[in-house]
């Protein structure tokens, strides 16, 4: 900006000097009578000039150089803005990094909870599991400890019945009739036999 306002002074005066210094020759009469200008005309150039360069000056001053003022103020506001902006966007930003790592923080801390409160569940429940196989095998082996020892109980009470039963009924012929050793020896084996054949 600065270099263009340079550049238009510096043509505005390139330009107008000239044609002023030309205008102020036609009112002296066009005194010139060489190629070389005279003291008289010199000054009269060089003060028109700088009257040339005073009014474009004040003319810029006023007109051009506020608004060019203006411009460089609203650009560098806007660019003041834009850094602040960028500047709360990179704080949101890191504070939605540290809020999204502790909420991960706590969600890893959380889930090894769960973790543990299950497996101490599983172990409490694995426990207990066995303690009620335990208890339900104990009372399977009592029951079946005590039903053996019915049948036992039974088995050698049906002994006895069969073994009284047998010598009644060896009694019973012995009485009826005297007996030989051959007789006896063949009522052992018959007794056997029938013992045998109840057992069976």
């Amino acid at each position: 900006m600065l270099t263009r306002l340079r550049t238009g002074m510096f043509l505005a005066f390139t330009t107008l000097a000239p044609m002023v210094a030309m205008a102020v020759e036609g009112e002296h009469g066009g005194d010139v009578q060489g190629p070389i200008a005279t003291t008289k005309q010199g000054v009269a150039t060089a003060i028109t000039a700088l009257v040339v360069f005073a009014l474009v000056f004040a003319i810029l001053a006023v007109k051009v150089w506020p608004a060019i003022t203006a411009g460089l103020d609203e650009r560098a506001d806007k660019i003041k803005a834009e850094i602040e902006a960028a500047e709360n966007a990179r704080k949101q930003a890191k504070d939605a990094l540290a809020q999204y790592e502790a909420n991960l923080a706590q969600a890893r801390t959380e889930a090894a909870k769960l973790i543990e409160q299950t497996k101490a569940q599983q172990s409490q429940l694995a426990a207990e599991l066995r303690a009620k196989s335990e208890i339900e095998l104990s009372a399977m082996r009592e029951r079946a400890v005590k039903e053996i020892q019915q049948a036992k109980q039974a088995a050698v009470a049906e002994l006895y019945s069969d073994a009284t039963n047998l010598a009644t009924m060896v009694a019973g012929k012995i009485l009826k009739r005297e007996i030989n050793p051959q007789d006896q020896q063949r009522l052992v084996e018959e007794s056997l036999g029938q013992l045998q054949g109840l057992r069976n």
